[in-house]
């Protein structure tokens, strides 16, 4: 029988050399996108020293295994779609992996202002019908809360709402 590992103990550290750690990138990268600032975090967990991290990562850049900017791309239509966020949120998200403020702007710059309005549209019409309220006022105070949450302007939100509460009378009566 298996012995079973004690819940708290100590993980063991894996340690790879940066041979392994090269490959073990590229199976990783060949699945799914992955940014400069993911590598650097992995290889650092695998206790690779900053040099041999730096010379894995550049020979992942130059055979375009990684590429931020191509990651970036990924990144806000995935956000986009998938989650619902809005530009804020990326942009806030990227610049915490670690990505140049450029190649952000590049990204988003191909973003769709059109398709942006009506995900948080849509987003906004999911959440008006599980709120719970007593006047359109808090309606509309909790609806532009939410999608400030997601990382939309004020702007954006503001109109949205406000076209959603003319047209809502989901309020419970108390």
């Amino acid at each position: 029988m298996q012995q079973a590992r004690k819940i708290n103990a100590p993980r063991e550290k894996r340690t790879k050399t940066p041979d392994e750690a090269l490959s073990a990138l590229m199976r990783l990268c060949a699945r799914a996108e992955k940014s400069e600032g993911d590598a650097r975090r992995l290889m650092r967990g695998w206790g690779l020293a900053e040099q041999e991290a730096e010379e894995v990562l550049a020979r992942l850049v130059r055979e375009r295994f990684i590429d931020d900017a191509r990651y970036a791309e990924a990144f806000v239509r995935e956000k986009l779609r998938l989650s619902g966020w809005g530009a804020f949120k990326i942009r806030s998200a990227l610049q915490r992996k670690g990505i140049r403020r450029d190649v952000i702007d590049a990204a988003l710059a191909q973003t769709d202002r059109q398709q942006m309005d009506e995900r948080l549209a849509q987003q906004l019409d999911r959440k008006a019908r599980t709120v719970k309220c007593s006047t359109p006022y808090e309606l509309k105070n909790k609806l532009i809360r939410y999608g400030l949450s997601l990382g939309y302007d004020y702007e954006a939100v503001l109109d949205a709402v406000s076209a959603r509460v003319k047209e809502t009378d989901s309020c419970d009566d108390f």
